[in-house]
């Protein structure tokens, strides 16, 4: 019977305010204060003072007014107090992803032949600049980063922290991870740190300018991995405009060696897609599309709003100071 009627009332509740409460004795303390004395002369009688009638005692307040009264101030302290009560749990709906970004370190990434607010960057500065964007937008996704070169090293654990995950991304240079390039353990270093994440939410996003020439394990087979883990791979080829530079002017040339059969089957095998981007304005395109990506609904953590109850024991209050009020003054 008490849980029921304690589920009924929604618990019991609690006061926001609670030394408010101290104020409940100070109508009988300002029964207690004293009067203050006058200070006039006295008045002298010539003659023998007559036998003074006294007059009889004031007629007290009724007893039942006396009590609505005190019920009226303390209602009226309760309210004051703010009494509050935890509503019912909510969980709001999230759009969340586990994202891991691999952005490639190996010494190709050095090559100027990017241009980026009119002028001609290396291909680092340029994905750095793209990427920074894309994390913008990223607002209550996890994501973590980790870069690669001869060996994949993961800078970031997924977080929601993206400013943490930006400053690391800006603090990357080229020839960090060693100058090679080991496609194979990047992807199997993400899937390592995705494993964990709910099914289904586990995205990798691999940026790179090259093919496989170092590390342990084999791209193919790290796709494998990624599959088996149900993890979506993203791969995006960048750079190979098809020439280099010489003073800032770019010359034509042999295309920068990129394995993009080896990327686009990587995709295909995880369920991601392959992107190639030749220049800034197709990647900032592909992370455009990356960040149409269906999101995974997920809820949030439980919450249970705080309700104001004051305005119960503030109309008991003004309902019992109006009875008090009426009650007949010769009425018992």
């Amino acid at each position: 019977m008490i849980e029921r009627l304690h589920v009924l009332l929604g618990g019991l509740p609690e006061f926001a305010w609670p030394w408010l409460w101290l104020a409940l004795p100070v109508p009988l303390l300002m029964r207690l204060w004293p009067l203050p004395v006058g200070n006039g002369p006295a008045l002298r009688v010539p003659w023998e003072p007559a036998r003074l009638q006294v007059a009889p005692p004031t007629r007290r307040m009724p007893a039942p007014r006396t009590l609505l009264l005190w019920l009226a101030w303390l209602c009226l302290c309760a309210a004051a107090a703010r009494p509050q009560q935890l509503g019912d749990a909510v969980e709001p709906p999230r759009e969340a992803r586990q994202m891991m970004l691999a952005v490639d370190l190996s010494g190709s990434m050095s090559e100027d032949d990017m241009l980026l607010g009119g002028r001609v960057v290396d291909r680092l500065t340029a994905a750095k600049a793209v990427l920074a964007d894309f994390l913008d937008r990223r607002e209550g996704d996890s994501i973590g980063l980790l870069v690669f070169g001869q060996r994949a090293y993961a800078l970031t654990p997924l977080t929601r922290d993206r400013a943490s995950v930006r400053e690391q991304l800006r603090d990357s240079v080229v020839g960090l991870a060693g100058r090679e390039t080991a496609l194979g353990d990047a992807i199997a270093l993400a899937v390592k740190r995705l494993r964990a994440q709910p099914e289904g939410q586990r995205v990798l996003v691999l940026l790179t300018d090259g093919v496989n020439t170092a590390g342990v394990l084999d791209p193919l087979k790290a796709a494998e991995l990624a599959k088996a883990e149900g993890v979506r791979v993203h791969t995006i080829a960048f750079g190979g405009t098809g020439g280099f530079s010489l003073f800032g002017m770019q010359l034509p040339g042999a295309e920068d060696p990129i394995d993009e059969d080896t990327l686009a089957r990587i995709a295909r095998e995880t369920g991601g897609r392959f992107f190639r981007a030749r220049d800034t304005g197709e990647l900032v395109g592909i992370y455009a599309e990356l960040d149409r990506l269906e999101p995974v609904h997920s809820a949030g953590p439980a919450l249970r709003p705080r309700l104001e109850r004051y305005a119960w024991p503030l109309a008991a209050a003004l309902l019992l100071g109006v009875l008090a009020l009426a009650w007949p003054r010769g009425r018992p």
